[in-house]
């Protein structure tokens, strides 16, 4: 009966990686080349966007060039170096990807995003009800300039005793985290793995659009603010509108008998590299806006601060580069996503039917408004989200067709790039094939079905309020 047991265990179905699910479309996508009729549109310069730009009612049919599986094999390596044009496709963005996980590793290995999170929490004890707020705040800062994931389940052990000891649940505190990174994502303003890695891929400068980012990310904490503390205080009144109530004795016994009580002292140094953290990305933006830089130059921005905040803590020259290299190593599947991912458009491209089916989209969106057109583009990024939660893959699987269809249909590119990450952000709260929802969840001890339930009408405020941004955004644009 066991071995019964464990052969069925071992043939449970566990959803495909994003790897996987990237080659698979490769192969799907070349297969499609030797079906779809290929097709060119004639291109014009637009000096907007500094590239040549599809025109719209000038397709025509051209020779096929299907795709075999040589070409297969090659797409992931063209994806992010072309050795038969010489030309460079994702490798700058790669490399930006590596040299920012490497100063994130730097920020860590100096405990400096643990002490100042504990410091929040230290400073609101006995108003645990106000530390909702703050904590989400500061999760939602790590969540819109690096898109802060993974890095959160380091926080779980602190948080969840400390909001259970006062009178609230587990899900309380897995919602104060998790929503709060998770927000800070979907309002992405300068987050490298979302907005600025989209916006390449668009052909734009990531500060396109920030604007409406600001709102987004603005609104949606807000909502997400007012219903986790409405929620938090109706289980401390009274504990059995707990969604985990049947735990509650269980989780009791198991947070507060594991919680030592002991913080990270949040010292001086701890301040400055906090204070160099964000110095950098606003030194960033400048240097976007009026210095003209972009990956190469962002790459270079994120080395020299992680060197000036190892001089600064002086961990000794083996342990800096330890750091750095730890913080590269954790980023390098997404470095490689991004080759994978623009893979597939390299296959379309040298198939010839990546016009063929922006020429399908320029039809199908015609006639449409510009309203209706971005919210259409909203929920098929919500839709596709759910097979490729990584924000890189989707961006650069994504965007390169997404965007020369907004201007067909007359729509800024910077909107298609805020509903990409609008959306990703939304799916990625609930998607059950995002390591950090189950983790947070296993961490939390709630069961995935209840966290269904406490997000669901978040979930239909969240969608209203990004959906009316984007169409106010177009109407006004």
């Amino acid at each position: 009966m066991s071995a019964i047991s464990e052969t069925t265990e071992t043939r449970k179905f566990r959803f495909p990686t994003a790897f996987t699910i990237l080659f698979g479309l490769i192969i799907l996508v070349a297969a499609a080349t030797w079906i779809i009729p290929a097709g060119q549109y004639q291109r014009a310069f637009n000096a907007a966007l500094d590239r040549d730009v599809p025109v719209a009612g000038t397709y025509a049919p051209t020779d096929p060039n299907p795709q075999g599986i040589f070409d297969v094999i090659m797409a992931p390596i063209g994806g992010l170096y072309n050795p038969a044009t010489n030309q460079a496709n994702a490798i700058d963005v790669a490399l930006f990807v590596l040299v920012i996980g490497g100063f994130i590793g730097v920020i860590a290995s100096t405990g400096a995003i643990n002490a100042g999170i504990s410091r929040a929490m230290i400073a609101l004890k006995g108003r645990e009800k106000w530390m909702i707020p703050v904590l989400m705040a500061l999760f939602a800062f790590g969540g819109t300039t690096y898109g802060m994931a993974e890095e959160t389940l380091a926080f779980y052990v602190l948080l969840l005793p400390i909001m259970i000891a006062a009178g609230y649940d587990a899900v309380t505190a897995v919602a104060i985290i998790l929503l709060g990174a998770g927000v800070g994502v979907l309002g992405s303003t300068v987050n490298a793995f979302a907005t600025v890695i989209a916006s390449d891929a668009a052909g734009i400068p990531f500060t396109q659009g920030m604007v409406l980012r600001f709102v987004i990310l603005g609104l949606t904490w807000l909502a997400c603010v007012i219903y986790v503390m409405r929620y938090a205080e109706r289980v401390r009144a009274d504990p059995t509108r707990s969604l985990v109530y049947d735990r509650k004795a269980e989780n009791e016994a198991h947070f507060l008998a594991a919680h030592q009580g002991e913080a990270p002292e949040f010292t001086t140094l701890h301040k400055i590299v906090l204070a160099i953290f964000g110095l950098t990305f606003v030194v960033m933006i400048w240097g976007v806006l009026k210095g003209g830089w972009w990956m190469g130059e962002m790459s270079g921005l994120f080395l020299a601060s992680a060197i000036l905040i190892g001089l600064i803590s002086r961990p000794g020259e083996e342990k800096f580069v330890d750091a750095f290299l730890n913080g590269a190593r954790d980023l390098l599947g997404v470095a490689l996503i991004i080759g994978l991912a623009r893979g597939i458009v390299v296959v379309m491209d040298a198939g010839k039917i990546t016009d063929t089916i922006l020429h399908w989209a320029e039809v199908s969106v015609a006639g449409l408004s510009e309203v209706v057109f971005i919210n259409v583009i909203y929920w098929i990024e919500v839709l596709l989200s759910f097979f490729v939660p990584s924000s890189s893959g989707l961006a650069v699987l994504s965007m390169p067709i997404m965007a020369p269809v907004a201007d067909f249909a007359s729509v800024g590119r910077d909107l298609v790039v805020t509903a990409y990450q609008s959306a990703n952000g939304l799916v990625n709260l609930i998607n059950p094939t995002f390591a950090v929802v189950m983790g947070a969840l296993a961490i939390g001890r709630v069961p995935y079905e209840r966290w269904l339930r406490f997000m669901w009408p978040l979930l239909l405020i969240l969608t209203v309020i990004i959906m009316a941004s984007l169409s106010i955004a177009t109407l006004t644009a």
